[in-house]
């Protein structure tokens, strides 16, 4: 049985606040971290097209034995497959990889604003959500000029933005409207990457305050803020360190602490440039 707390998004599907990602897992290896996953009590994965290991997630997900309804299961749509009709078919595709009938949550991977497709390829999304084969839809990487530009220009306002998020970088303007708009924030790199962040004297001090390791607190920040969060890892003993995270709380003196850390220091593109196919 999880023991991971659920948030409401806003068309009213419950998705687990803490997950699994699986960036940089090859899929000869996504089958057995996602088990291992599985096993330690997660019950959300994340996965992409563009991480090339769709089929051994969707090979976990049907070995586990849980029910389907018990999973929450999110893959995104790549750059390349921007656009309407594209958009459908690169969904079919994700679908057949996965073995799964639907998905909980369907993303678009990056704006790509100098292409201007994002609006057409979330029309199509809004369909698939109509048809019920993706329960909720949403974006990565928008930041608030193109976020808004897609809310305005679509029935269905994304549930989700899934954004580079961690301590050194707080993004706290886009998480405001995020909150204005009822989008959920999901962090990806919770962590930061590299030891940077988890070696950070302040990480550090607030760990062995609360005999946890600084992933663990780094962890418990999000949660306390609200983000849904999806740390990554194929090591089972981290795996299952990073699900611990739900029975201490940081006091207000830690938020604080952390608050101070904001450098805006982005470890990934700049998704207002960044056009990668």
């Amino acid at each position: 049985m999880s023991k991971v707390p659920s948030i409401t998004l806003n068309n009213g599907l419950r998705m687990p606040q803490l997950g699994f990602g699986v960036w940089q897992v090859p899929d000869s290896e996504a089958a057995k971290a996602v088990s291992t996953a599985l096993e330690a009590g997660y019950r959300s994965i994340d996965t992409a097209a563009v991480y090339d290991n769709e089929g051994g997630t969707g090979r976990a997900v049907t070995a586990s034995g849980i029910p389907r309804e018990e999973l929450f299961v999110t893959t995104k749509l790549w750059n390349d497959s921007q656009g309407y009709d594209k958009a459908l078919r690169a969904f079919d595709a994700s679908l057949e990889r996965l073995g799964l009938d639907y998905v909980d949550l369907y993303l678009i991977h990056w704006p790509m604003p100098s292409k201007g497709l994002y609006t057409d390829t979330y029309r199509a999304f809004e369909k698939l959500l109509a048809e019920g084969r993706a329960k909720a839809i949403g974006v990565c990487n928008f930041p608030a000029e193109h976020l808004e530009r897609l809310i305005d220009a679509s029935s269905a306002v994304p549930a989700v933005n899934q954004i580079e998020l961690h301590p050194q970088l707080q993004q706290r303007e886009l998480r405001e409207i995020h909150a204005r708009h009822g989008v959920t924030t999901e962090a990806w790199s919770p962590l930061g990457q590299g030891k940077g962040l988890l070696e950070a004297p302040t990480v550090i001090a607030v760990a062995r305050k609360h005999e946890r390791t600084p992933a663990q607190v780094v962890l418990r920040w999000h949660l306390q803020l609200g983000h849904v969060v999806i740390p990554k890892s194929v090591t089972p003993s981290r795996i299952r360190e990073n699900i611990d995270v739900f029975d201490f709380e940081l006091d207000a003196d830690d938020l604080a602490a952390f608050a101070a850390l904001d450098e805006g220091k982005r470890l990934g593109p700049d998704p207002a440039t960044f056009d990668y196919v």
